[in-house]
């Protein structure tokens, strides 16, 4: 569709081409509606995202799905103790030409995909942790001082289990605020379970068809920026943000209470452009005050880091989060 076209017509292909998505996804997939919008809303706005959630949920196959459709070159990483920066990123090697001489050349790791899967991503050392930061933020990698762009669109899917805490790094805030969602990846229901046994203990195999690429994602990128956001409602995604830090004016009760420290600015970016797709797929051109409420727990349960009294009582980042919003209402004008 031409990008000159009305912007009512470029939404509502967007919609249906996004449904289609959903479609195709949930040929493989049973289930998991949020967290499958919610990683498309990632994509769509360029953003990366976090899966948490038990083994065997199907996060990998998810991936590995979305890959499919989109038709995008996907790199599965498996993080694992021993594993090092150059091991992802890539390393510079000498070669010996036909010629006889000799020159160095960078030899690219799994991270030159478009879609990659860091798989229990808390289970590498620090040191290849922050290997990531450069590739998910701007999108190039730097090896021996020259810069390497990646393929484009880009997107980390980060996959951690909130179980098994023997043997893992915890992430540290710098990386966790260059997601742009954390998703908790909830366990299946009675129906589901029904429905994936039929799926995976016959002999039936789905196979996803492609329902767009690269240039196609690149429009709808496009089209999601152009939607508008009024002032108040960009006020109140900034004060629910301000919300977060202790002792600030926004600060509520439980946020003096329970919170070390709040989100940073990205996390209101993320609201931003999260609210504007969430805005599209409703069927409107504006971020309305409920967007930002239905994003506003996976955009920032990450960014908040809980004090000492919050984790001896158990405290969820979501339950404070939750509080800030029924605390904070929306002002117009």
């Amino acid at each position: 569709m031409s990008p000159t076209a009305p912007i009512a017509e470029r939404a509502a292909q967007f919609r249906q081409r996004f449904a289609a998505l959903e479609a195709e996804i949930g040929k493989v997939i049973v289930g998991q509606q949020e967290i499958v919008r919610g990683v498309l809303t990632c994509l769509f706005v360029g953003g990366n995202a976090l899966l948490e959630g038990v083994p065997g949920l199907g996060k990998t196959l998810f991936v590995r799905t979305l890959a499919q459709v989109l038709d995008l070159k996907f790199a599965r990483v498996q993080f694992t103790p021993d594993l090092m920066p150059s091991d992802i990123v890539g390393t510079d090697v000498i070669l010996e030409t036909p010629e006889g001489r000799r020159e160095v050349r960078f030899r690219a790791g799994p991270l030159f995909a478009q879609i990659v899967l860091a798989d229990e991503i808390n289970r590498a050392i620090p040191k290849t942790q922050s290997a990531l930061l450069e590739a998910m933020q701007e999108h190039t990698v730097t090896v021996g001082g020259t810069t390497h762009k990646l393929p484009e669109p880009f997107i980390v899917l980060a996959t951690q289990n909130p179980i098994e805490q023997e043997g893992t790094y915890p992430l540290p805030e710098a990386q966790l605020d260059r997601f742009l969602f954390k998703l908790l990846v909830p366990f299946t229901t009675r129906e589901e379970l029904n429905a994936i046994l039929d799926r995976t203990t016959r002999n039936e195999h789905a196979h996803p068809n492609k329902v767009m690429d690269s240039h196609e994602i690149g429009q709808w990128m496009s089209l999601v920026r152009e939607v508008l956001v009024a002032g108040p409602v960009q006020d109140y995604a900034i004060r629910l943000l301000l919300a977060t830090h202790p002792n600030s004016e926004f600060a509520t009760a439980d946020t003096n209470r329970y919170l070390r420290a709040g989100g940073s600015p990205r996390g209101a970016q993320a609201l931003i452009l999260a609210g504007k797709v969430r805005a599209l797929l409703e069927g409107r051109y504006n971020v309305s005050f409920e967007d930002i409420r239905k994003v506003y727990l996976p955009a920032m349960r990450h960014r908040v880091l809980l004090n000492f009294e919050a984790q001896a009582e158990s405290v969820a980042p979501d339950t404070v989060l939750a509080a800030i919003v029924n605390e904070l209402k929306e002002k117009v004008g």
